[in-house]
C-alpha cells in the first residue's frame, strides 16, 4: 500500500492541478481523500470571488486521489455534476472526497468543498469509469 509521498509522486504528473492551480494533497486514504488550495490572485473571478472552474478542478481533483491514491485501477471522470452553495469568504479551499460506491467498471464520489472558515462553497458528485 502507498504511503502519501509516494500518491504526491503519482500525482506530480497532473502538472494543471497541482502545477498551475497549486492543489497540495493533504492526506489520502482507500477511497478517501483531502486535498487543499491556497487562494491566490489568479484564482479569482472579477467578483472578486474564486472562479467557478477553480473550484471546480479542486472537487475534480480531490476524487481523483480518492479514485486512484490506493487503487490498483484507473479511473478517470466519466461526469462530474457541482452545485456552487457560496462564495469563500477564507484565503484556503480545503476539498474532501469518499467513495459512494465503487464497481467492476463504474465508480460514484463525492467531493465537498469548504473554507478554512467552514463556509461550504460547493458539493460534487463524480462518476468514474475504470478504463483498467
Amino acid at each position: 500500500m502507498p504511503d502519501l509521498e509516494e500518491i504526491r509522486s503519482r500525482f506530480q504528473n497532473d502538472h494543471f492541478a497541482m502545477g498551475t492551480t497549486g492543489i497540495a494533497i493533504d492526506s489520502a486514504g482507500p477511497g478517501t481523500a483531502v486535498c487543499s488550495m491556497v487562494l491566490e490572485e489568479r484564482h479569482m473571478n472579477a467578483n472578486k470571488v474564486p472562479m467557478g472552474g477553480a473550484v471546480f478542478t479542486l472537487a475534480d481533483f480531490v476524487c481523483a486521489v480518492a479514485a486512484n491514491g490506493y487503487s490498483g485501477k484507473n479511473i478517470v471522470s466519466q461526469n462530474v455534476s457541482i452545485t456552487f452553495l457560496a462564495p469563500a469568504k477564507g484565503k484556503r479551499l480545503i476539498a474532501e472526497a469518499a467513495c459512494m460506491r465503487e464497481g467492476r467498471t463504474t465508480a460514484l464520489y463525492a467531493a465537498d468543498v469548504r473554507d478554512e472558515l467552514g463556509t461550504y462553497v460547493a458539493h460534487a458528485t463524480v462518476n468514474g469509469y475504470v478504463i483498467k
